[in-house]
């Protein structure tokens, strides 16, 4: 497995990717190739790149990229999360996957982890060009604000969201900083207070030892809250049909809620593969989850992306 910095334009954005492309092409000739994205306020230096790896070992080139905004790419303001770019992103990297040699653009897949699995279901109902799309720890940025990570949340604690994002953009107009939104308190304690073991287990990836990389940001800025307000991108799932949908999830997730949504959602091909034992984040690093997911996404994708 080789892998090479490349970038590409997203509607007038420059995206830093690595391309990892396979020692030995099976028989030569331009391979099956996979675009995949990253958690949110995540880069592709962390689980991104393990999986795209990963599957570069079993013979696929893969594309991981940093969402526009974020990571090495370019896009101002910093820490802007936009869903309409973020799938934008999406049907950007399968262009430029197009363009390779290497790649056989009839075989082109998509896969997210986290909240990039939530913009490539969506960036999958609105590009034919994808022959089918895999998410691994389904989120949807969007749901997860208004209505927590496991869906029991408070509607207030949004309603107070927009309330300091409203503030914030008056403070911008006038010409003053308006600050970010912090998305990590200061220890892995007061993660737990906030969020239980979910909580700490994305401090403890994020902030700590278990995950932590520098361009990882730690902020969105506050106009991404009002954008993720009107953004629903669960809508396209039925257009996917009759592509296939597979979504792994772990078995303790208690995010599991939005995939499910997501899966009754799809009208063609559909499958919900929960890995014993494992948690959210455990798919982002822990071997002993991620080696069970692999295996499955390699059954996967060399079915669907046959010639």
């Amino acid at each position: 497995m080789t892998r090479n910095r490349v970038s590409f334009d997203s509607a007038g954005i420059e995206i830093a990717a690595h391309l990892y492309t396979p020692d030995t092409p099976a028989d030569g000739g331009p391979v099956a190739a996979l675009v995949v994205g990253h958690p949110g306020t995540g880069v592709k230096e962390q689980t991104s790149g393990t999986y795209a790896q990963l599957m570069a070992d079993r013979g696929f080139v893969t594309l991981a990229f940093d969402a526009a905004y974020q990571g090495e790419s370019g896009g101002l303001p910093r820490g802007l999360e936009d869903p309409a770019q973020r799938i934008e992103d999406f049907k950007a990297a399968v262009s430029y996957l197009t363009t390779r040699p290497e790649v056989d653009a009839d075989r082109i897949g998509l896969m997210g982890i986290c909240a990039s699995g939530g913009y490539s279901l969506a960036a999958t109902g609105g590009d034919h060009r994808v022959r089918a799309v895999a998410t691994v720890s389904t989120a949807e940025p969007a749901r997860q604000f208004r209505y927590g990570a496991d869906g029991s949340q408070d509607p207030a604690v949004f309603q107070g969201l927009l309330d300091a994002t409203a503030q914030a953009r008056t403070i911008a107009a006038r010409g003053e900083d308006p600050g970010v939104l912090t998305m990590f308190p200061d220890t892995a304690e007061q993660a737990g207070v906030l969020g239980g073991e979910h909580g700490i287990e994305g401090w403890e990836y994020y902030c700590g030892a278990r995950g932590y990389h520098e361009r990882s940001a730690k902020f969105l800025t506050w106009e991404s809250i009002d954008k993720m307000a009107s953004s629903d991108v669960f809508r396209a799932v039925p257009l996917i049909g009759p592509r296939p949908v597979l979504q792994i999830i772990g078995e303790r997730a208690v995010t599991a809620w939005m995939a499910v949504e997501a899966h009754q959602a799809a009208t063609g091909p559909k499958e919900l593969h929960r890995i014993p034992g494992a948690s959210h984040v455990d798919l982002y690093d822990k071997r002993e989850y991620i080696d069970l997911a692999i295996n499955k996404l390699d059954d996967y994708f060399t079915t669907h992306l046959t010639k």
